[in-house]
């Protein structure tokens, strides 16, 4: 899906002036992380890097497409020193004020996933949640990611095999006939695993989240049912087949 005409890369692609309006930034984390469903989607997010990443203390991390740093203030929280990029400069200002808020040193930068203007193997690790999904060419930003990681890089993608696939199958029909949508592309994992491995990386850990989409989830507005109707799925071997997003720990090989 990486040559899908609708990922063509320029300013006017959603993946770039979605989040340069000034009222999605404003009003993103409430959207995302508001209400019980996004309580607990950010203490899972928070808890899966903490498992990826292990002791951060003092270790040099970049998390790409930081928007509004909710990543990177978790992690400095752990002591790491974060550097955090985004494309959208309206999304780095909410995750200045939250940071300075907090009273966190954070440095944020607004640059291109396809093109980081950081040297090789610059930071110890690096995460990237919610981007390969939307960014034009997605196996040149996930080469970049590999490019400037020491030791480890930490991602998520949408799987090829679950419910969310139906959704990308939507939004790029609407998109196709105007509508104004997000259409996000779906990962096989043979696919994700060939490019890191074609860059000097092996998986060493892969998290899956739901078998039904979050939106069903939001839509139902209780965090206890839907961990309960999650570990009836799981239980079931869903979550194993057709769980999604799928976040990967990806370690570069001994050389």
């Amino acid at each position: 899906m990486g040559s899908d005409p609708l990922f063509t890369k320029s300013e006017n692609h959603y993946s770039y002036s979605a989040y340069a309006d000034p009222a999605m930034a404003a009003g993103f984390d409430a959207k995302r992380f508001g209400g019980p469903i996004g309580t607990m989607l950010l203490a899972d997010q928070e808890r899966v890097l903490a498992e990826f990443l292990g002791d951060v203390a003092g270790r040099q991390i970049l998390d790409m497409a930081t928007g509004t740093g909710r990543a990177a203030l978790a992690l400095a929280k752990r002591g790491a020193i974060v550097t955090g990029v985004d494309a959208s400069r309206e999304m780095l200002s909410v995750a200045r004020t939250r940071a300075a808020d907090a009273g966190l040193a954070i440095e944020f930068s607004e640059g291109d996933a396809h093109a980081l203007a950081f040297p090789d193997r610059a930071f110890d690790a690096v995460v990237c949640l919610r981007m390969l999904m939307h960014v034009p060419d997605w196996r040149r930003a996930l080469a970049e990611l590999c490019r400037v990681t020491r030791r480890r890089l930490v991602f998520d993608y949408p799987a090829f095999g679950s419910a969310a696939a139906l959704q990308a199958v939507w939004r790029h029909a609407a998109l196709s006939m105007g509508r104004k949508v997000e259409a996000y592309r779906v990962f096989r994992s043979a696919e994700i695993t060939a490019v890191l491995k074609s860059q000097g990386f092996d998986v060493v850990s892969t998290h899956k989240q739901f078998v039904l989409p979050i939106a069903f989830h939001k839509a139902l507005g209780s965090a206890g049912l839907t961990r309960s109707v999650e570990g009836v799925l799981a239980g079931a071997g869903m979550l194993r087949l057709a769980g999604s997003p799928v976040t990967i720990a990806a370690e570069r090989c001994a050389s």
